[in-house]
């Protein structure tokens, strides 16, 4: 067999059960061959209990030394080292770190098992020592000092051994007796044996020592000594069994005693009843289901309840689940089954509360007043699933309580920003420490009534982990269809979700899940224009700031240039909240001056707002000064609204190369990328140099590069400033443009035309160049930016160029 067949298949290399003649022979030579007094042997370091002689046993194998020292013994002589670590839990012991004493055993059988380890059956034969390590080239090497078993003693050395092995027999017998065995069955194989050095050995082997006294039992090698320090151990670990049975015996008493508490206690409950005692437990559970009662909820519902009283009623008192079930049934007895408050479904008054509290989002109002006239013509409409998308501080949570406010129904808020765990929507199982039910029975449980309107806030900025995605709970909650059986982990009975008005509000669509947005209607509400922001600051955040600062209108007053002012130069955002915070900082300096002198007043104005908010914040960029070659005027899409940037192009001698800078996305240079391959295709009709994009190098760059720019937006502003570069015309500084470019020359759509107008107005241009499929959005646009700039659709790049160029 060849050395590497060894390691694939099981090998039996059972000597005496080899009958071949070759082996005899050898066999025969071994036995009549004198021992020597040491040897070199392979050692395997085992991590539990120690080996003694004469024990047959098999283990298994995992560390690589000790794979290599089995290959080594079986290729060899097949005997092999057995000894121990001191520190079971280091997987790569030191010399330091082994016992020296150990067995000389021999290989019987090895087993291949998966993931290269194997099982190997070995058989002790003596006593042995390490005196030396010879190697260690994967495995240690040792050279191991053999000790030969006593054989002959003299008259007193037997009597003595008898003595001591009588002892232990007894010892035995009353160890296994005090584990409850039977000593004649558990001894059967022990006390027969005669030879003192194997029947010492074998009771080592069988009794649950220690593993320091294992070695230290194996490490004695006179006989005697071996057999007093196994009466010592012996006697120690009898007695604590002992001592072990009877802490077990005084734990059953006091369960039994436990017991006997507990049959008084249900005594004690029935002379309570006799007696008409409604002060113990019995009362709480009557006062639980009147309450329940009196709330008229559905039949499941008192029928789980009673279902759970009962059990309470039985209980222990002190029991730990007592108070559980008690908490869940005074959790049914919060939750609104049958409460409905009446729905206000007069249009006229609904549209008064909305215009009232919010100005502007016609689109939110609009489809809230459609709801309600279909719903009033339709009984079994199912209330929608609102989705209001936009920049923060444009009053998507806020206008949620104006619409409960105006459909007279109660308001409850959730917010769901950073939740990630299921639990949080379908709460937890009652059998758990600390449970409680999800946020909407919670939500329902603060409205006391079925049918309210639940905000679902910041509901794209959910996330999942390892406890569940809460976006998939949701599911359930918002969908139409399910929802009138909506299941609670905690109450665990169906809730009717169907008449509860859901609004969700979120910042972005890109991080909600696609299932989840398929069930809500998604209304986007656009940041504010600097004219609504002067009529919301108007109507609206100067009438709450000064009632919050204390003053009246006869103390400080604003004009339109002023508010404008501040709007413009303090502030940069689509919705109000920053310009809330500057208006309340006016007010505070306005009101310390008032405090030092009653009779101040103070009217704020663009010249002096300076001096109640120090140096301007901000600054938007306006048109170029001068016609200017290669350099054109783009619009670009923010969340704060609309601005106005440029493009820029520098054309040198060169190689061809292109170079984009300004912190530009893949998106955008993409579409330089486009510009350049149109106007190479179409150089001969512009006049361009057919080789510019060999022998010049382009540089295509936008101001302020410290911001990221992405979107094809800019797609026919990068390519009008390149041919204004490449062919030396001027561009219309009062024109900007917007608009993606086609390799082939089309302009096709794109989004925030509303906004891009804003910041272009804001800039003082006059002339913005469209794509034509945008025409319909113009409408969307505040009529007086309509009647101050004029608007050019474009369909190809040749309608853009003729518009924009010189």
């Amino acid at each position: 067999m060849k050395k590497e067949d060894i390691k694939e298949t099981i090998e039996d290399i059972n000597t005496e059960e080899n009958t071949t003649k070759e082996v005899s022979e050898v066999t025969e030579k071994e036995n009549t061959a004198p021992q020597p007094e040491e040897k070199v042997l392979p050692v395997v370091v085992l991590k539990g209990l120690p080996v003694f002689p004469y024990m047959i046993l098999h283990f298994d194998v995992k560390r690589n030394a000790a794979l290599k020292a089995l290959e080594s013994a079986v290729l060899t002589n097949q005997t092999v080292f057995l000894t121990t670590q001191k520190n079971p839990h280091n997987d790569n012991p030191t010399r330091e770190e082994i016992n020296t004493f150990g067995t000389i055993a021999k290989v019987k059988q090895v087993l291949k098992l998966p993931e290269k380890n194997c099982r190997v059956l070995v058989e002790g034969i003596k006593r042995g020592e390490i005196t030396e390590f010879i190697s260690h080239s994967g495995f240690f090497k040792c050279k191991i000092r053999e000790y030969e078993e006593k054989k002959e003693f003299s008259q007193e050395e037997k009597i003595e051994t008898d003595a001591y092995i009588r002892h232990i027999k007894n010892l035995l017998a009353e160890y296994y007796s005090s584990m409850g065995k039977n000593p004649l069955d558990a001894t059967a194989g022990i006390m027969n044996i005669e030879n003192p050095n194997q029947f010492c050995d074998a009771v080592c082997a069988n009794v649950g020592f220690e593993a320091e006294d294992k070695q230290e039992l194996l490490s004695t090698v006179d006989i005697m000594e071996r057999l007093k320090l196994l009466s010592l151990y012996l006697r120690e670990e009898t007695e604590i069994i002992k001592v072990e049975k009877d802490i077990d015996r005084q734990v059953k008493i006091n369960m039994d005693r436990n017991q006997k508490e507990y049959f008084l206690r249900e005594q004690l409950k029935v002379i309570q009843d006799e007696l008409g005692d409604r002060d113990g437990i019995k009362g709480d559970i009557d006062e639980l289901r009147q309450r329940l009662l009196d709330l008229n909820v559905p039949e499941y519902v008192m029928e789980k309840a009673d279902k759970e009283l009962s059990r309470m009623y039985r209980m222990q008192f002190g029991s730990a689940e007592l108070p559980v079930i008690q908490n869940y049934v005074e959790t049914l007895c919060e939750i609104p089954w049958s409460v409905e408050t009446e729905e206000n479904r007069d249009i006229l008054n609904a549209e008064k509360i909305l215009e009232k509290d919010h100005y502007g989002l016609k689109d939110v109002k609009d489809r809230i007043l459609e709801f309600l006239a279909v719903h009033s013509m339709s009984e079994g409409l199912k209330s929608p699933i609102l989705c209001l998308v936009g920049p923060p501080g444009v009053g998507k949570t806020s206008i949620a309580s104006s619409i409960a406010k105006a459909l007279n129904r109660k308001y409850a808020r959730i917010s769901l920003g950073g939740v990630k765990d299921e639990a949080e929507i379908r709460g937890h199982r009652k059998t758990y420490i600390g449970a409680m039910p999800g946020r909407i029975i919670t939500a329902l449980k603060q409205a006391g009534t079925k049918n309210p309107l639940i905000l679902l806030d910041e509901v794209d900025k959910m996330s999942k982990d390892f406890k569940g995605d809460p976006s998939s709970a949701l599911l359930e909650v918002l969908d139409s269809e399910q929802n009138f059986s909506f299941r609670d982990h905690f109450v665990e009975l169906p809730f009717d979700l169907s008449g509860v008005l859901f609004i969700t509000t979120a910042n972005s669509l890109d991080t909600i899940d696609k299932p989840l947005l398929d069930r809500m209607e998604v209304i986007h509400v656009p940041g504010y224009t600097d004219r609504e922001k002067l009529c919301i600051a108007k109507k609206h955040l100067i009438p709450k700031t000064l009632e919050a600062n204390g003053l009246t209108k006869a103390s400080i007053s604003f004009t339109d240039t002023g508010i404008l002012e501040i709007i413009n130069s303090y502030t940069k955002e689509a919705g109000v909240r920053e310009l809330e915070r500057k208006l309340s900082q006016v007010m505070r300096k306005v009101a310390r001056k008032v405090y030092a002198t009653e009779s101040f007043s103070e009217k704020i104005t663009a010249k002096n707002v300076e001096e109640y908010l120090g140096k301007k914040k901000y600054s938007h960029n306006s048109k170029g000064k001068q016609h200017t070659v290669g350099v054109v005027t783009g619009l670009a899409w923010t969340q704060v609204g609309g601005e106005t940037l440029f493009v820029e192009v520098n054309i040198t001698d060169g190689t061809g190369k292109l170079e984009l800078t300004g912190s530009l996305g893949d998106v955008m240079k993409e579409s330089a990328r486009a510009a350049v391959s149109f106007i190479r295709s179409n150089a001969q009709k512009y006049n361009v140099d057919p080789d510019f994009y060999k022998n010049k190098d382009i540089h295509i760059h936008v101001p302020e590069g410290a911001t990221p720019k992405d979107g094809p937006s800019a797609g026919i502003t990068m390519t009008t400033a390149l041919l204004s570069a490449l062919t030396g015309k001027k561009v219309n500084k009062d024109v900007a443009m917007t608009g993606e470019i086609t390799i082939r020359g089309r302009v096709l759509p794109i989004g925030g035309l509303k906004e891009k107008s804003l910041g272009a107005y804001r800039a003082g241009i006059k002339t913005i160049i469209i794509p034509k499929d945008n025409l319909c959005d113009v409408e969307d646009i505040p009529e007086e930016i309509r009647q101050k700039i004029t608007f050019i659709p474009a369909e190809t790049a040749d309608d853009v160029i003729s518009a924009a160029l010189i």
